[in-house]
């Protein structure tokens, strides 16, 4: 394998500008779906008020969605650890 010295990168004044000039429009299209994202939440909110069901957290609705039913834990400290009590 022949060995050369490492090149050398320069950053030009284009680069910068062009970084620049795609982040803020990479800014620009998430501000626009985090802005459709809350209108339609805002009507989703809407439309589970006029259905008159209960509020939900996130974490319910992603378990309704899924269609995973978490099953309540039984037993206190004492399931844990046998028949050892603190």
């Amino acid at each position: 394998m022949l060995r050369r010295k490492p090149t050398r990168l320069e950053l030009k004044l284009d680069d910068i500008e062009e970084f620049e000039s795609v982040r803020k429009e990479l800014e620009s299209r998430r501000k626009q779906r985090d802005e459709a994202e809350a209108a339609a939440g805002g009507e989703e909110a809407a439309a589970i008020g006029a259905l008159g069901t209960e509020h939900k957290s996130r974490e319910q609705l992603i378990n309704d969605r899924i269609g995973y039913k978490p099953q309540p834990k039984t037993g206190g400290r004492t399931a844990h650890f046998g028949t050892f009590e603190f």
